[in-house]
């Protein structure tokens, strides 16, 4: 069984910046960070092959956002600057049995979540 912890959520004001990680309790694969505001479907902010060498950022975050991974450590991070208020939500990290996959339907094990608030 594969447990992720996330952590580094808060509330920042808009233009502000947070870095959440992500840390495994086992070596993994694939790696993604996913959120979900209230009303939403959870959706794929950026995922990671397990090299750290590609990466998918979804439109809305390009430019802002970085994701890395250190396998040492079995964790991921996700640098967020310049926030807005649209960015929101509960902030997932999820891993997945394959070496690079941006399919949520992929990603098989999940944290339970950081809240991120921004205020505008």
């Amino acid at each position: 069984q594969v447990h992720l912890a996330e952590s580094g959520g808060g509330l920042v004001q808009a233009g502000g910046s947070l870095r959440l990680s992500c840390a495994a309790s086992v070596s993994v694969y694939a790696m993604g960070w996913f959120r979900q505001a209230p009303g939403k479907e959870r959706e794929l902010v950026v995922a990671i092959d397990y090299e750290g060498e590609n990466t998918y950022y979804a439109d809305f975050v390009k430019g802002r956002f970085t994701i890395s991974r250190d396998n040492a450590k079995r964790s991921v991070y996700l640098q967020m600057n310049t926030l807005e208020p649209e960015d929101t939500g509960v902030y997932y990290c999820a891993t997945s049995h394959r070496m690079a996959t941006m399919r949520k339907w992929e990603y098989a094990y999940w944290g339970q979540g950081t809240q991120v608030t921004v205020s505008s």
